[in-house]
């Protein structure tokens, strides 16, 4: 391809592509739009999948968008054939194959926002949400219970928003050492003493204490697989906010365990969901939960669980290796922590049945098993930490249901 033939129909259209990877949540700028036209100028492509490799290296810079450049992709280039048009015209030999029909993905509603101009309300704040109030709205209603997947752009960022001011859980937990406390029902003989020293003698003021309390840590294990994505980048939104309140611990694994707490302590919510999708490398790819979960039991159990951390799972639990592997390394876990909270998106589906070989191995040794999918799940699990019952969310209920 020669420098050309880049202006006219394939620059502006490529403009018109880069705008709707924008509205549809992409952060791309003018600099990627004239880095794409120069790369068109320069290397010739004579394929649709070097067109689109081309694409992918400019305007995604984070392994998490790599699935709405695709949804997006897809869709903007086979309007018409024009791309196989184009190609045909530039090169002679290319051999262009009509572009297969893909199914309707997770995101597919922000897609079509931004292929289709349809009016997105930006100027709608996004409700609070309180545990202990019900919306008194239709549409705050129908935003608590939407499915992530299935949310438009403005309505993730408004979701975002709603998590940001979440009333976190406070589960505290009583240690074995004493701190001062002027109403304490235990005294405190040191400083009692210490106290009596300064009258001589003459005046013993009594010094009381109490057990300290202190938040246990969290550690979340997330998976990062394809078939979660969608749902584990709003979990991380959540473990963000939870993690400038207490200590959280988070690895994310798809075929690799990768641990991100450092990089998800950042202040800023972007630039921390930003350097976690640089320092992930297979993120929307396969899974490997068996053999992510041996290598956080002998790298990092010990030294983040410490018995009383609570412990979060989050995964489909779609292994496809041994499940007496799994069932294993399930059991250590369990047997470390004070409580092993699994968070399983399938369980969006009213006819889920826990028949999967991985999903039965793992089942019997959590304490809670729930959904996460929407907002309203998310304060269902802040509810469920400060409670100390797992009440509806039992996992030997499943395990009956599907015996």
């Amino acid at each position: 391809m020669t420098a050309s033939l880049a202006p006219g129909k394939l620059a502006d259209n490529i403009v018109y592509f880069a705008r709707a990877l924008r509205q549809a949540g992409l952060p791309v700028g003018p600099g990627a739009v004239l880095d794409a036209l120069r790369a068109v100028e320069v290397a010739p492509f004579t394929s649709r999948g070097d067109f689109r490799a081309m694409l992918h290296a400019i305007f995604v810079k984070s392994h998490e968008h790599s699935g709405l450049f695709d949804q997006v992709f897809a869709i903007f280039w086979t309007r018409r054939g024009f791309l196989e048009q184009m190609i045909g015209a530039l090169s002679p030999v290319a051999n262009p194959k009509p572009a297969k029909t893909q199914k309707a993905a997770a995101g597919a509603t922000r897609v079509a926002d931004a292929l289709f101009n349809r009016k997105l309300d930006r100027d709608v704040q996004p409700p609070s949400l309180d545990l202990h109030a019900r919306f008194t709205t239709s549409d705050e209603d129908v935003l608590r219970t939407k499915d992530f997947a299935q949310m438009t752009a403005a309505e993730i960022e408004a979701a975002m928003a709603v998590i940001a001011r979440l009333r976190l859980p406070k589960d505290e937990l009583r240690t074995r050492r004493f701190v001062p406390h002027p109403r304490g029902r235990l005294v405190d003989p040191r400083r009692t003493f210490r106290r009596s020293l300064r009258a001589g003698g003459a005046v013993i003021d009594l010094a009381r204490r109490s057990p300290a309390v202190k938040l246990p840590p969290v550690v979340a294990i997330c998976d990062i697989s394809g078939s979660v994505a969608e749902y584990s980048r709003v979990f991380l939104h959540f473990l963000h906010a939870l993690s400038a309140r207490r200590r959280v611990h988070t690895f994310l694994f798809g075929t690799r365990l990768t641990n991100v707490s450092r990089l998800l302590s950042h202040k800023d919510v972007d630039a921390a969901l930003a350097s976690c999708g640089e320092a992930v490398r297979d993120w929307s790819g396969g899974t490997r939960i068996a053999a992510s979960l041996h290598r956080f039991n002998k790298d990092w159990l010990r030294r983040v669980a410490g018995g009383s951390a609570t412990v979060i799972l989050f995964t489909d639990g779609l292994e496809r290796d041994g499940s007496g592997e799994l069932a294993a390394e399930m059991d250590r876990i369990r047997r470390s922590c004070r409580r092993l909270i699994w968070l399983n998106p399938l369980l969006r589906y009213d006819r889920f049945e826990a028949k999967a070989i991985g999903i039965r191995a793992m089942l019997p040794f959590v304490d809670e098993f729930r959904p996460i999918h929407n907002l309203s799940s998310v304060a269902d699990l802040c509810r469920a930490l400060d409670e100390k019952r797992p009440g509806e969310a039992d996992p030997k209920r499943w395990l009956a249901l599907s015996a």
